[in-house]
């Protein structure tokens, strides 16, 4: 982690965001970073769910700052901090799905869901199952039926699905299980497993 001396220990933030913005010094911004590092750390494990990842994602912020900075126009760093944090935090995630092949097979990573001694279904890379698995989807109740399409076909997280529907990540995770249940029901009714 960043070791900061705290020279400007009564300096408000504002005062030394204005510091660094005009000598560029980065001892100045690893002071005002260092303000808020634990606030990184904790945002970045609860999206990233590892330490190892979250005190990489502080050190790639730091650097991420020292470039991104200079050209905003920044009024609360706390809570620009806070947001620039979460965004990164979310394309680490979709890179790392992107890197895992998520988009071939359905292959859910274990940190967004249940894991499960069986593959279910819809888990599968079987594509002739794809016209049946359409059919039992039109047929959930309309919250499994976005939570699904949104979770396995547009590859949004728990907490994206949640966002987008206005629920709670409980819910969400709920309407995916009782929708994967009920896929398989259907598919089984179909003789298709």
């Amino acid at each position: 982690m960043l070791e900061i001396s705290g020279k400007h220990p009564d300096s408000t933030d504002e005062e030394l965001l204005l510091q660094f913005n005009r000598n560029g010094n980065l001892e100045t911004l690893g002071e005002l970073y260092s303000r808020y590092m634990h606030l990184v750390y904790g945002v970045s494990l609860k999206y990233l769910g590892n330490r190892e990842d979250a005190r990489d994602a502080v050190m790639q912020i730091f650097e991420k700052l020292i470039t991104d900075l200079p050209g905003h126009e920044v009024r609360n760093f706390k809570s620009w901090l806070y947001v620039l944090t979460k965004n990164h935090c979310l394309m680490q995630i979709r890179s790392q799905k992107s890197a895992d092949g998520r988009m071939e097979g359905y292959k859910i990573e274990q940190e967004f869901m249940e894991s499960d001694q069986e593959m279910h279904p819809i888990d599968r890379e079987d594509h002739s199952v794809e016209e049946a698995l359409k059919q039992c989807i039109e047929q959930l109740k309309a919250e499994q039926k976005q939570c699904i399409e949104l979770f396995y076909y547009q590859k949004l997280c728990y907490q994206e699905i949640a966002e987008r529907l206005d629920l709670n990540e409980k819910k969400v995770k709920s309407f995916l299980q009782n929708g994967k249940r009920n896929l398989k029901i259907c598919l089984e009714g179909k003789n298709v497993s």
